[in-house]
């Protein structure tokens, strides 16, 4: 089988590019052959197992002005590179219109996309038709909800993220801790809750003295990052928390093994909404147990009571008190992450591309 993905640069960087890199890679193992289509400042040569690579959609990240117009415009280049393919997914919802109108087209919906680009100026029409036609993959049961909410007539397909589990078991350098540790990660944006996370510390610093916190990811919002060390200086917590910025990945897997609980309190915020937290997954993978809220895609990537806890969002006081119960009871940490690591085996990537080339048979 031969199929096109139309994807944002496929690296670790975003959670598109992830999503699409880990796929092309397990899709690869089993046989499928792949011409990947990219954004035009993509490097020259990219180190994924694909029959062909090409550097021709418009940027997604950031997405550019006028993007939907520039999407649109793609498609006549999309077409005579993917004549050979059976099938077109686009694993960015906003590279839906780039694919030629006479292919089965499949698109992964992520989070917030597909509502959104439904209202994108001179397009919205445009999208609407594409998602109409395609068949939609969500990553997750709130994903979905979200998508029939903006298009009733749609009947999304859930399959949610993978995880590469045997990667995130593997033994590497501990980095040095400190006292009992809380890990977070993600960019540093409202939307993902290190705010939340930097309140609960006075709460958690008094019922453990020695506890701390690690914020790993891109932290180039200096406003956003302000607010945190702000919530620090107020609560006189500034020693209980570290940001790293974004760390090289073998670093991160070091975290991920030494932390004792994984934290990310995801919120909702203007229409964004986490669409499922790969995070929650990786660290489940690693053995620790995950705390995450309701009401967005991490309903889907965490057991609650299993491999961890689900709380109401924005509510410092249901996750320092999640976070206390954790800390204090190493048994509880041991049999969720324990769990945690049973559910990260059974979504494995290799998994996850078996459900997605039956659909692709199925166009």
């Amino acid at each position: 089988m031969h199929i096109a993905i139309l994807s944002a640069l496929p690296t670790a960087t975003s959670g598109w590019g992830r999503y699409s890199r880990d796929l092309i890679t397990a899709l690869a193992r089993r046989g499928v052959q792949i011409t990947l289509l990219t954004s035009a400042d993509a490097p020259a040569s990219i180190d994924l197992p694909v029959t062909a690579y090409h550097r021709v959609l418009p940027s997604s990240i950031p997405l550019p002005r006028a993007a939907g117009l520039r999407m649109l415009l793609a498609r006549l280049n999309v077409a005579r590179l993917t004549a050979s393919c059976q099938v077109i997914h686009a694993t960015a919802e906003p590279y839906a219109i780039s694919a030629p109108l006479h292919k089965p087209l499949v698109v992964t919906a992520h989070g917030t996309y597909i509502p959104k680009t439904l209202h994108w100026r001179f397009v919205g029409g445009r999208f609407r038709a594409a998602y109409e036609r395609a068949t939609i993959i969500s990553v997750s049961s709130y994903t979905e909800r979200q998508v029939r909410a903006a298009l009733p007539t749609l009947r999304p397909i859930v399959i949610p993220n993978g995880v590469d589990a045997q990667r995130y078991q593997q033994q590497v350098a501990l980095p040095p801790r400190q006292g009992p540790t809380l890990v977070a990660v993600g960019a540093l944006k409202a939307r993902k809750g290190f705010h939340i996370v930097a309140q609960t510390m006075k709460a958690i610093r008094q019922a453990i003295p020695d506890a701390r916190a690690v914020f790993i990811g891109d932290d180039s919002d200096a406003g956003y990052r302000q607010q945190i060390v702000d919530i620090l200086a107020r609560d006189r917590t500034t020693d209980a928390v570290t940001i790293t910025g974004r760390l090289p990945d073998e670093a991160l897997l070091g975290w991920y093994q030494a932390a004792d609980v994984f934290v990310l309190p995801a919120l909702n915020v203007d229409g964004k909404f986490e669409g499922f937290g790969l995070v929650y997954l990786e660290a489940s993978a690693a053995g620790v147990p995950v705390i995450g809220t309701l009401d967005c895609g991490a309903e889907d990537a965490i057991r609650d009571g299993e491999t961890g806890y689900l709380v109401p969002q924005n509510d410092p006081a249901a996750v320092a008190a999640a976070a206390i119960r954790l800390l204090r009871d190493a048994s509880l940490r041991e049999r969720m992450g324990a769990a945690g690591r049973a559910f990260a085996d059974q979504h494995t990537w290799d998994h996850i591309a078996a459900q997605v080339i039956d659909l692709y048979q199925r166009q």
